[in-house]
C-alpha cells in the first residue's frame, strides 16, 4: 500500500468520525420514511389501508407475477412484478406470512411498472401483487409452494 493513499484514507475516516461525534451526521437523518403500521399489520386489508388509504382492489390480467411454482427455500424467493400502463406504486404481499406486507415500491410518473426482488415466505401461500394506478388498486395473485419455510420454519 502506498503511504499517500493510506494517509488520505486515514484522514477521511477521521473526519467522518468527528462529524458523527459532533452530531452533524446522524443515521436517522439519512433513513427513508418507514410506514411502520403497514409492515406491522397482520392482515392484507390492514396493510393496504395503512399504505394506500383503501383496501378495495380488483383482479387485473395486466399484472404479471413471475415467481417459481416451487421455492426450495422460503427465505429467498425471487419474484418479478410487471404491469402495463402508468403505475404509481407496486405492493407485494404474502397471504400466509405473519406480517403479509413484503415490500412497497413508489414509482415516479415516468417509470416503467416493473420491479424485481426477493421475498421471504413462511409456508406455501399466495403471493399478491397490488398495483396502484390512477388512484385505483388492481391485483393479481400466484400460489408459490415452499419446501423449507423462511420465517423460522
Amino acid at each position: 500500500m502506498k503511504r499517500r493513499t493510506f494517509l488520505k484514507g486515514t484522514i477521511a475516516t477521521s473526519m467522518v468520525g468527528v462529524a458523527v461525534s459532533a452530531g452533524m451526521l446522524s443515521p436517522r437523518a439519512v433513513l427513508a420514511a418507514w410506514p411502520e403500521s403497514s409492515f406491522a399489520a397482520k392482515k392484507i386489508e390492514d396493510a393496504l389501508n395503512a399504505l394506500h388509504g383503501t383496501s378495495a382492489h380488483s383482479e387485473s390480467g395486466d399484472i404479471k407475477i413471475k415467481a417459481p411454482d416451487i421455492a426450495e427455500n422460503g427465505a429467498v424467493v425471487p419474484i418479478t412484478v410487471s404491469a402495463g400502463g402508468n403505475a404509481e406504486a407496486i405492493t407485494v404481499l404474502v397471504k400466509e406470512n405473519p406480517q403479509p406486507l413484503c415490500c412497497n415500491f413508489e414509482l415516479a410518473s415516468n417509470a416503467e411498472a416493473f420491479v424485481s426482488t426477493r421475498i421471504k415466505m413462511g409456508k406455501t401461500s399466495d403471493v399478491v401483487a397490488v398495483v396502484k394506478s390512477g388512484g385505483k388498486l388492481m391485483s393479481s395473485a400466484k400460489t408459490v409452494k415452499v419446501t423449507i419455510g423462511g420465517c423460522g420454519g
